[in-house]
């Protein structure tokens, strides 16, 4: 679905965050009815029958459930709920599964916030990551390590840079691990985004994007994103790039804005 309505990316929605008035498994199909793909958060609470049976195209979900990269029991937390969301992605025919440096709550705040990220806590989600590669390996599937930004959103998460997330997803060198670059959290951590997309590279399995302040649309902030597509795109960046944002009026009209934002003039 590459270069559908003048874009030469794949976009896809998240769920999550527009079309809130209607029932989850509508915003699905209407998301698909405007012809994007399809992200879900935490998969434990939805009728995946439901889902599946909408035939959207799912492009990422939560990859697990509970759990962290750093501490033995919740890393064999971790590893189980990683199998268990594999089998709900098949399913769901989805590509990638998306991690976070360690479990959120449904707040997005961490389970267990850390002060100071640690040589042996390092050491440890290399370790965790190399693991759910061969898991990913196994069942045909990407996990997506998903940068966070700790000033607003996520405070106390480990690992949460961009930076971060690239130096482990490097480490572990395997195509079943790669970046779930959110450039919203990184405009608020580091910014230089467009120097960060390529620094990152072949590094990227997903661009997620919203704008900043606010985490809405693009356009309705400081990030200019038609230049962050004409990057991706001399890059020969041809993956999914996902809104997760709110909207700042009408859901569809926020769609509309993210795909001129991402759509390339000839």
């Amino acid at each position: 679905m590459h270069g559908h309505h003048g874009s030469p990316f794949k976009l896809a929605v998240s769920a999550e965050m527009l079309f809130l008035d209607r029932p989850f498994v509508e915003r699905v199909r209407r998301i698909h009815e405007l012809g994007f793909g399809v992200e879900i958060w935490d998969w434990t609470r939805k009728d995946i029958a439901a889902l599946a049976a909408t035939g959207a195209d799912f492009t990422s979900m939560t990859g697990y459930v509970s759990g962290n990269l750093t501490e033995p029991e919740g890393i064999a937390a971790l590893l189980a709920s990683a199998k268990e969301s594999l089998a709900v992605a098949e399913r769901l025919g989805c590509p990638c599964l998306n991690l976070h440096g360690t479990g959120l709550d449904d707040k997005g705040l961490p389970v267990r916030p850390v002060e100071r990220v640690t040589g042996r806590m390092w050491l440890a989600a290399y370790k965790t990551l190399a693991e759910l590669a061969r898991l990913g390996q196994r069942a045909g599937k990407t996990f997506l390590l998903e940068n966070l930004n700790t000033a607003v959103d996520h405070p106390g998460v480990p690992f949460a840079k961009a930076a971060d997330t690239l130096a482990l997803v490097e480490a572990v060198g395997s195509p079943y691990l790669r970046m779930n670059l959110d450039l919203y959290h990184a405009q608020i951590g580091e910014g230089n985004l467009i120097e960060l997309i390529r620094r990152a590279g072949p590094a990227i399995g997903e661009i997620q994007v919203a704008d900043a302040p606010g985490r809405r649309e693009p356009g309705t902030g400081e990030i200019n994103y038609p230049a962050i597509a004409r990057a991706l795109h001399e890059m020969g960046y041809q993956g999914v790039v996902g809104l997760e944002g709110w909207a700042s009026g009408e859901p569809e009209t926020a769609l509309r804005r993210f795909r001129e934002a991402f759509s390339i003039a000839p």
